[in-house]
């Protein structure tokens, strides 16, 4: 039986206009009319895909580049077209189409890059170069932000006239941005208030119009940040075993601090604030690359592909990315795809043991290479990860790297350690190993069944006492954690495994590995900072009502004071109040809740335990505290 084909991304705005188009009545049935429709047979026919709603009707959604961006590309045979739940409930049960990231990251690869200005160029990170963070080519993620550079509304030098206007306008707030902010902000406020089991498809929509607005507005941050909001909450409604409930909690603490902050920002905090669509490309010349490894992309939104890492001979980074609408099969079957630089035919796989010499190369603020008319690239031959120039990203003290990454560098880290075997703890299993005498918890880095993260975990975990050099992605928690990405083959030192691509086999392992079950490692003593980090969780997944009954914990905030976390005890207290702040009538009745105060406590507390966990996280790998952002509440 052939697979279920993926439904094309749609629009926040399409979206939007449907459900609006909605009765009262269809509006209650709508959550229904989804899950129906997605158990519906589906068949993708080049840029159409036509689902039979029953023997007589179809739904078709086409999407010619890749995403349905009207709504006239959403058409329904049935007798209340076009106004009818099946369109709605298609759009609805379809991935998101981020407006202001997914299409500029997808396409900027094929666009001219623009002109080189002559203040100085944003160049491409690297352990030397503390610059702006580097992330995974995820269509899904939010627009660039404090962490990309920060171009998006920072002025050329003013002049008189029209150009000291505009240089005016772009360092303060106006008032359809100001408006379009506060838009995100109450219907982002409505979904915490109704949590996640009660934020369906109607509440999800009246926050991508939320997102909508916010882009026309030019806000591209805050409008990235709410679709990946909604992403998150479909993933959570859907039971996807990718979705994790703390990453939702901070998709949606991103998008009320940004709507948050906006309205008083200026300067260069309302630049970082507002974002930018584009990462504009930058000439940057000659470039000698040395291929790291490849990591593949498989994103909630309906993205997928690969990632491949290189570096030059300074050590700095630079990344080339082949993300498209897709699925699992296409994130694996990405890395076997020529990369689209110039006139080379090398795959992902490739590149990621292999180099390149480009001529006319153009770069992103993020190190991301471009592929437009003018850049020339050949195969060249690459080095092992032990030798120069890349075993100089491996001589960097790991408290360092780390510090990097929780200033806004990029957040991969190049590390050797040595494997002690599995763990099992409460947030699920994990390979230990000593990291220079710090204990680090290495996760899967994806848990799509489809891609061979956890497998190749579960083998290392038999090759206790191996020597390796890896590459991970910090995940800052109160532990040091970080997601195993690529390492050193354990027998053969001049060849390397991808994880997320290659599948190791037990011949691979040193002689005599054997697997042991994974040992319960009993929990930490630590300030009980969960207490607080808790209702906030508990908010996000059941919303204001779940927190109006757990009342029962008011000793929680004596018992955070008792350990010195006086401010954490006074926000978890005013988060409780939040949520039973109700009023009545005259006559004793309920009036309606107001979110604002909740939202507002809520996130209070949301950013104060981020804050807290990333201090943590620096003192467990004894690296400097990280700065607090500016963008931040």
């Amino acid at each position: 039986m052939s697979p279920q084909p993926q439904l094309p991304p749609v629009a926040p705005s399409v979206t939007a206009e449907l459900v609006d188009a909605l009765s009262p009545r269809l509006r209650k049935r709508l959550d229904a009319g989804v899950a129906k429709l997605l158990a519906r047979p589906a068949v993708r026919a080049g840029d159409t895909v036509r689902i039979a709603v029953d023997d007589d009707t179809d739904v078709v959604l086409h999407a010619p580049e890749g995403a349905v961006t009207s709504a006239d590309a959403i058409r329904c045979g049935c007798l209340l077209a076009p106004d009818c739940l099946h369109r709605a409930a298609a759009a609805s049960a379809a991935p998101v189409a981020d407006e202001t990231a997914a299409h500029a990251e997808t396409a900027e690869a094929e666009r001219e890059p623009v002109a080189a200005e002559p203040a100085k160029r944003p160049g491409p990170q690297g352990p030397s170069d503390p610059a702006p963070r580097t992330r995974q080519a995820k269509p899904g993620d939010q627009a660039d932000g404090p962490g990309a550079g920060g171009l998006a509304g920072r002025p050329h030098q003013p002049g008189p006239g029209p150009a000291a206007a505009a240089a005016e306008d772009s360092e303060s707030v106006t008032d359809a941005q100001r408006t379009a902010a506060r838009t995100v902000f109450e219907a982002a406020a409505a979904v915490l208030d109704a949590g996640t089991d009660g934020s369906g498809a109607v509440l999800q929509a009246e926050l991508l119009r939320a997102a909508h607005t916010a882009r026309l507005a030019g806000l591209p941050r805050a409008a990235s940040a709410a679709v990946a909001v909604v992403t998150g909450l479909r993933a959570a409604r859907s039971a996807d075993p990718g979705h994790r409930l703390a990453d939702l909690a901070t998709a949606l603490s991103g998008v009320l601090g940004v709507a948050h902050r906006l309205p008083y920002a200026a300067g260069p905090e309302l630049a970082a604030l507002r974002g930018t669509v584009r990462r504009p490309y930058r000439p940057d010349g000659s470039l000698r690359l040395y291929g790291l490894f490849s990591e593949p992309v498989l994103t909630a939104t309906g993205y997928a592909g690969a990632v491949t890492w290189t570096a030059d001979a300074g050590g700095r980074l630079y990344s080339v990315s082949d993300v498209a609408p897709g699925g699992p099969s296409r994130a694996t079957g990405a890395a076997d795809r020529a990369v689209r630089l110039g006139d080379t035919a090398l795959t992902h796989r490739e590149l990621s043991r292999a180099g390149l010499a480009m001529s006319g190369a153009t770069v992103s603020p993020t190190g991301r290479l471009g592929a437009g008319a003018g850049v020339r690239a050949v195969r060249a031959s690459g080095v092992a990860w032990d030798a120069e120039p890349l075993r100089r990203l491996w001589a960097v003290p790991a408290a360092e790297q780390v510090a990097r990454a929780l200033d806004g560098g990029h957040d991969l880290l190049f590390l050797e350690v040595t494997l002690m075997g599995a763990v099992r703890e409460a947030g699920g299993e994990s390979l230990l190993a000593d990291c220079g005498g710090v204990p680090l918890r290495l996760a899967v880095a994806h848990d799509d069944p489809a891609l061979p993260y956890r497998d190749n975990l579960r083998l290392l975990a038999a090759a206790q006492g191996s020597r390796l050099r890896i590459v991970a992605r910090l995940a800052p928690g109160p532990r040091p954690r970080a997601l195993l990405l690529a390492v050193r083959h354990p027998t053969d030192p001049a060849a390397r495994v991808d994880l997320g691509l290659d599948r190791l086999r037990h011949a691979d392992l040193p002689a005599g590995a054997a697997a042991a079950p994974a040992a319960a490692v009993p929990a930490a003593d630590e300030a009980p900072l969960h207490l607080l980090r808790r209702r906030v969780h508990q908010a996000v997944s059941g919303g204001r009502h779940v927190l109006v009954s757990a009342r029962g914990g008011a000793g929680d905030g004596d018992r955070l004071r008792r350990h010195g976390l006086a401010t954490a005890g006074a926000l978890l207290e005013e988060l409780h109040a939040a949520a039973a702040d109700r009023t009545r009538d005259a006559f004793g009745r309920l009036l309606p809740a107001a979110p604002d105060r909740f939202a507002r406590a809520w996130l209070a507390a949301a950013v104060y335990t981020e804050t807290v966990d990333r201090a943590l996280c620096a003192d467990g790998w004894a690296a400097p505290a990280p700065q607090m952002s500016p963008a931040r509440p």
